[in-house]
Protein backbone atom coordinates (compact mmCIF):
# COMPACT_ATOMS: atom_id res chain seq x y z
CA UNK A 1 0.00 0.00 0.00
CA UNK A 2 1.38 3.41 -0.95
CA UNK A 3 1.03 6.69 0.80
CA UNK A 4 -2.21 8.11 -0.53
CA UNK A 5 -4.28 11.08 0.52
CA UNK A 6 -7.47 12.54 -0.80
CA UNK A 7 -7.66 15.84 -2.67
CA UNK A 8 -10.33 18.42 -2.11
CA UNK A 9 -12.01 16.97 -5.18
CA UNK A 10 -12.09 13.50 -3.58
CA UNK A 11 -9.57 11.79 -5.90
CA UNK A 12 -6.54 10.04 -4.51
CA UNK A 13 -3.02 11.25 -5.24
CA UNK A 14 0.22 9.65 -4.17
CA UNK A 15 2.17 11.57 -1.54
CA UNK A 16 5.96 11.41 -1.90
CA UNK A 17 7.89 11.32 1.35
CA UNK A 18 11.53 11.59 0.35
CA UNK A 19 13.76 13.59 2.57
CA UNK A 20 17.44 13.98 3.29
CA UNK A 21 19.38 14.98 6.40
CA UNK A 22 20.27 18.66 6.32
CA UNK A 23 23.32 20.29 7.94
CA UNK A 24 22.82 21.62 11.47
CA UNK A 25 24.89 24.19 13.32
CA UNK A 26 28.41 24.44 11.89
CA UNK A 27 27.94 21.49 9.50
CA UNK A 28 28.42 22.05 5.75
CA UNK A 29 27.53 20.01 2.65
CA UNK A 30 30.54 19.10 0.52
CA UNK A 31 31.62 16.97 -2.43
CA UNK A 32 34.58 14.58 -2.25
CA UNK A 33 37.20 15.93 -4.64
CA UNK A 34 40.16 13.61 -4.08
CA UNK A 35 41.20 10.78 -1.77
CA UNK A 36 44.53 11.45 -0.09
CA UNK A 37 45.16 8.05 1.48
CA UNK A 38 44.21 6.50 4.76
CA UNK A 39 41.03 8.08 6.02
CA UNK A 40 41.72 11.58 4.65
CA UNK A 41 40.28 13.32 1.58
CA UNK A 42 39.89 16.77 0.04
CA UNK A 43 36.31 18.05 0.15
CA UNK A 44 34.92 20.97 -1.89
CA UNK A 45 32.43 22.59 0.49
CA UNK A 46 29.40 24.63 -0.55
CA UNK A 47 30.67 27.61 1.45
CA UNK A 48 33.44 27.97 -1.17
CA UNK A 49 36.32 26.44 0.81
CA UNK A 50 38.29 23.29 0.11
CA UNK A 51 38.97 21.33 3.31
CA UNK A 52 41.19 18.39 4.22
CA UNK A 53 38.72 16.09 6.03
CA UNK A 54 38.96 12.75 7.75
CA UNK A 55 36.54 9.95 8.55
CA UNK A 56 36.31 9.56 12.35
CA UNK A 57 37.18 6.16 13.82
CA UNK A 58 33.58 5.29 14.72
CA UNK A 59 32.53 5.64 11.05
CA UNK A 60 35.65 4.27 9.36
CA UNK A 61 34.13 0.90 8.44
CA UNK A 62 30.61 2.25 7.77
CA UNK A 63 31.45 5.03 5.30
CA UNK A 64 32.96 4.02 1.98
CA UNK A 65 33.71 7.19 0.04
CA UNK A 66 34.75 7.83 -3.55
CA UNK A 67 35.34 11.03 -5.52
CA UNK A 68 32.10 12.94 -6.36
CA UNK A 69 30.22 11.56 -3.31
CA UNK A 70 28.15 14.18 -1.47
CA UNK A 71 28.78 14.34 2.29
CA UNK A 72 28.14 16.44 5.38
CA UNK A 73 31.26 17.65 7.17
CA UNK A 74 31.84 19.52 10.41
CA UNK A 75 34.81 21.94 10.34
CA UNK A 76 37.17 21.81 13.30
CA UNK A 77 36.84 24.61 15.83
CA UNK A 78 40.52 25.58 15.90
CA UNK A 79 41.45 25.01 12.23
CA UNK A 80 38.77 25.91 9.66
CA UNK A 81 40.75 24.25 6.83
CA UNK A 82 40.16 20.76 8.29
CA UNK A 83 37.07 18.83 9.30
CA UNK A 84 35.36 15.52 10.07
CA UNK A 85 33.04 13.69 7.66
CA UNK A 86 29.78 12.86 9.41
CA UNK A 87 27.32 11.57 6.79
CA UNK A 88 27.22 10.34 3.19
CA UNK A 89 24.16 10.99 1.01
CA UNK A 90 22.61 8.20 -1.07
CA UNK A 91 21.58 8.78 -4.70
CA UNK A 92 17.88 9.43 -4.02
CA UNK A 93 18.83 11.94 -1.30
CA UNK A 94 21.15 13.77 -3.73
CA UNK A 95 18.27 14.03 -6.22
CA UNK A 96 16.06 15.48 -3.45
CA UNK A 97 18.79 18.00 -2.49
CA UNK A 98 19.16 19.17 -6.10
CA UNK A 99 15.40 19.42 -6.59
CA UNK A 100 15.06 21.58 -3.46
CA UNK A 101 18.07 23.79 -4.35
CA UNK A 102 20.38 22.69 -1.54
CA UNK A 103 22.91 21.56 -4.18
CA UNK A 104 23.63 23.40 -7.38
CA UNK A 105 22.82 21.64 -10.64
CA UNK A 106 25.49 19.83 -12.64
CA UNK A 107 28.25 22.26 -13.50
CA UNK A 108 29.84 22.18 -16.92
CA UNK A 109 33.58 21.81 -17.26
CA UNK A 110 33.92 24.29 -20.12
Amino acid sequence: MGNFRKNKSGTQEEQKVTRARLPRGREVIGIVEQRLGGNKMMINCLDGKSRNCRVPGRLRRKLWLRPDDVVIIEPWELDNTKGDILFKYRLNQIVWLRKNNYLEKEKSEF
